[in-house]
């Protein structure tokens, strides 16, 4: 397994502030394994976030996370990589931090609203640094090899000392965004790209909603409750490709305070199911 993913209710650094991430890995497990273990650490012990700047405590964050791999002997050698798709959620602020194709995607009374932004070489600001670094793009893919242009690890992208780590063909340096939480949010998902390949968010949305109202209206089992990990487990049998895939949702208090987190591969998965809640008092 190439993924990880990561759910921490309350940072033992900032008891309150939580935590959840998916890492999808490509060319091996150790990148995914190895961020999914410390990414959290490497943001919250930084300066920049003990001076409450959290967006430049992540963006930095990454970026030393990366630099520790690639300084690695052994991590140094390995070609693997991983995308990142991080929610930090302080003080009723939500933070999304995401590197590569994993998103990340709030319903706001039912509407669909994208916390991250995919990382294709196609996009012209992706490609135009990818050019400047001496890369090329070529059926979609850096270098004809990488279909996504952001990445922990994929260090033989990153050998261009003549350019700052957020200028490398491939860059581990994260685009953050923060968004309030209201009472209007009802839950958030985190998937890999094999979710977003053959659904739109709206589709997610939709297809979450229906199955947490359901739970509302007491129409689902003989205790009147759908159980959430069910629906993470029809979400990826909808979506099921070759590759393992990875989701996880998490819901406002008005939702049932359900954090879930299901991989699969081959129709294999994994059940965690936790109350947390999404508003802070």
């Amino acid at each position: 397994m190439e993924d990880c993913h990561v759910h921490i209710l309350s940072l033992p650094d900032d008891p309150g502030t939580a935590f959840f991430a998916v890492y999808d890995g490509h060319g091996g497990a150790a990148v995914a394994q190895y961020a999914g273990k410390c990414l959290h650490e490497y943001i919250t012990r930084r300066c920049e976030y003990k001076a409450g700047n959290i967006v430049q405590a992540m963006q930095r964050g990454f970026l030393e996370l990366d630099k520790t791999m690639q300084n690695d002997v052994v991590f140094k050698q390995v070609p693997a990589g991983t995308t990142v798709i991080a929610l930090l959620i302080k003080e009723n602020i939500l933070y999304s931090a995401n590197a590569g194709d994993s998103r990340a995607v709030a319903s706001i009374n039912g509407t669909a609203v994208p916390l991250s932004r995919d990382h294709k070489p196609s996009l012209k600001d992706e490609r135009d640094r990818i050019e400047a670094a001496g890369g090329w793009v070529e059926f979609n893919r850096v270098n004809g090899h990488l279909a996504l242009s952001r990445a922990l690890g994929d260090f033989m992208f990153k050998g261009n000392t003549h350019r700052s780590p957020q200028e490398q063909i491939v860059t581990a340096f994260p685009e953050v965004q923060k968004f309030p939480i209201t009472e209007d949010w009802e839950f958030v998902v985190l998937a890999c790209d094999g979710i977003w390949d053959v659904m739109t968010n709206q589709e997610v949305v939709n297809f979450v909603r229906t199955r947490l109202a359901r739970s509302e209206l007491g129409t689902n089992g003989p205790d009147g409750v759908m159980d959430p990990e069910e629906i993470c487990e029809e979400l990826v049998t909808c979506c099921l490709a070759p590759d393992a895939l990875m989701v996880q949702i998490f819901s406002n208090c008005k939702l049932k305070h359900r954090s879930i987190d299901v991989t699969k591969r081959e129709r294999m998965n994994e059940k965690n199911e936790l109350l947390t809640p999404f508003l802070s008092s």
